[in-house]
């Protein structure tokens, strides 16, 4: 071994447990290590770049890189950071051994990895990031069983990617950037359901999505801006009552429309800029 590493090889036995006998003597880590007789000779091991033995995620990352077939041996290692870098090169067929691991980060990396007919079983994990890389992931069509699950990150997820069909099923949901995501992907069929959403961004989305025809669901709405959309878009025999609305713009689009008048797409814009 060259100087070099000798010296490195000291300085790394601070982050490892050697014998009390074994330091006095001043051995490395190298000397110890059940790997570098078979590995280093052949450049798949080095302290400096691939080293299994220290508590470094960039030297153990390194060695497994190099080595995957060794990542078995280290399933169950002491060290959180060494089981979870182990899980990034098992087997697949080997990864679900790591699905209860003590440790989230660890569950975490098996989330991101582990094949679909596993993933599932993942999706009740007390972790909430490990429940997220399991939404991210989860074919779409079993992705139902998480919607009512505790974090709306997870939830915001499920909305993004489960089918359009099975959105309905998150319209009541208690969080608005959740209920967005669903204003946005539900089918227009289906938009009058989102017609008397609490929050008022959440009714304009649905509003600037809705068919012209639908668009008299929402003629009374609380919003100026919505019934603005109303006056503007929806047919004539629908927007009468808003030509007496107690918004000066939504009568005006109205009485304009009315009277066979149209403002062009500026002026709409900059009405509702108000």
């Amino acid at each position: 071994m060259a100087e070099h590493d000798k010296q490195r090889c000291t300085f790394l036995v601070q982050n490892v447990h050697l014998s009390n006998q074994a330091a006095k003597a001043g051995a490395t880590i190298c000397d110890v290590c059940e790997h570098s007789a078979e590995l280093q000779t052949k450049g798949l091991c080095d302290p400096e770049n691939a080293c299994v033995r220290v508590n470094n995620g960039r030297l153990i990352d390194g060695f497994f890189r190099r080595n995957p077939e060794h990542a078995q041996s280290y399933m169950h290692d002491a060290f959180w950071e060494r089981r979870a870098i182990t899980a990034r090169y098992l087997p697949f067929d080997q990864l679900d051994r790591l699905m209860t691991d003590p440790d989230e980060i660890v569950r975490y990396a098996v989330a991101a990895r582990l094949p679909q007919e596993k993933l599932a079983e993942m999706a009740s994990d007390p972790d909430r990031e490990v429940r997220v890389a399991v939404a991210a992931r989860l074919d779409i069509n079993l992705l139902e069983g998480m919607v009512e699950d505790p974090d709306y990150l997870v939830r915001t997820h499920v909305a993004r990617r489960i089918p359009k069909g099975r959105l309905f099923r998150l319209i009541r949901d208690p969080d608005t950037g959740i209920r967005m995501a669903v204003a946005k992907r539900l089918p227009e069929v289906s938009l009058g359901l989102l017609v008397n959403d609490p929050d008022a961004e959440v009714r304009k989305c649905v509003a600037a999505r809705m068919t012209d025809e639908d668009l008299g669901l929402m003629i009374n709405d609380p919003d100026w801006r919505i019934r603005y959309l109303v006056a503007s878009r929806a047919p004539l025999k629908q927007i009468q009552s808003l030509a007496e609305d107690q918004d000066e713009d939504v009568r005006e689009m109205a009485r304009k429309r009315l009277a066979g008048n149209t403002l062009d797409v500026d002026d709409i814009g900059q009405n509702n800029e108000k």
